[in-house]
């Protein structure tokens, strides 16, 4: 019974303004994954516990990460995201691999996404890369990231459709997200990391009404219909806050999850708004370390 009218609830939601974007993309989902995507889904089955027990740092793109160091990471496996690779003395930590959430096609034109995606390959070093499956087409067709390894992940089901605390297996489909940070987890978790520290990871704009990056943008500067050239959102609250709210339940079923399989996942970040993990600031993470 609370299953059925959680789906009728659900249902019900998709026809209010929030829920339109949502309703385009489960249509999307409906088309069948084709070969060549399953066999990189498959690929990804030698991800697992790749790195068992150790720790990563996931740098997002919020501005509380001008207030750090990032040179302290040197050494460190990290995963950036996004826009990213932008970051101050980016090469001197080196991410180890760098996330993209699936992209938006109509807020982005397909030249404008393989323009962005030639800055980024420019940029990255020798980080491995993740996509969406709906991006291995333009991928293949402009010939982009040659010699770079890149991996897709499936963006298909519903985060509220999970009701257990097994691992997110990567190598199937996984549920679709409201921010590229809880991608970067369920990769992080799925490859064995056993502490798993976010920086960046603000979640505050709805505070300010600006949303504002680490750094300026290149190739996507004024891309992002949703908010103007100085970063003012332009979307009511009452959007913002469903969005949000997906947001929350996203991070904490990721939070169960890691709690139920031995994962600790702190916030290192300076200020923001996520309340979802413990927080323990980067300095005195890292000076935790030279004590042990």
């Amino acid at each position: 019974m609370a299953a059925a009218l959680r789906k009728i609830l659900t249902f019900g939601s998709m026809l209010l303004p929030y829920g339109v974007h949502e309703l385009r993309r489960r249509h999307k989902q409906r088309i069948r994954l084709s070969e060549p995507i399953l066999q990189a889904l498959k690929a990804n089955q030698d991800l697992a516990g790749c790195h068992e027990g150790q720790r990563c740092f996931i740098l997002a793109n919020g501005p509380s990460v001008k207030a750090l160091d990032l040179t302290v990471l040197e050494g460190e496996t990290v995963i950036s995201v996004s826009n990213g690779y932008l970051h101050a003395d980016f090469m001197c930590f080196a991410p180890k691999y760098h996330v993209v959430p699936q992209i938006t096609y109509g807020t982005m034109t397909e030249d404008q996404v393989a323009r962005w995606f030639a800055e980024m390959d420019e940029s990255l070093g020798e980080a491995e890369l993740f996509l969406n499956e709906t991006e291995a087409g333009i991928v293949s067709e402009r010939k982009l990231f040659v010699g770079r390894k890149v991996r897709y992940v499936a963006l298909r089901t519903n985060f509220d459709d999970v009701s257990d605390t097994s691992m997110i297996d990567i190598a199937k489909p996984i549920p679709r997200i409201d921010s590229v940070p809880v991608l970067a987890l369920m990769i992080a978790m799925h490859m064995g990391f056993k502490n798993i520290v976010l920086l960046g990871v603000d979640h505050d704009s709805w505070r300010s009404g600006f949303y504002k990056y680490a750094f300026d943008l290149k190739t996507q500067a004024d891309t992002d219909f949703s908010v103007t050239s100085d970063g003012k959102i332009l979307s009511p609250n009452y959007d913002t806050f469903q969005s949000l709210a997906r947001l929350w339940r996203q991070y904490r079923r990721l939070g169960m999850i890691a709690s139920a399989n031995g994962v600790r996942i702190i916030n290192g970040g300076i200020g923001g708004e996520l309340d979802e993990f413990e927080r323990v600031p980067l300095n005195l993470l890292l000076s935790q370390d030279k004590v042990q």
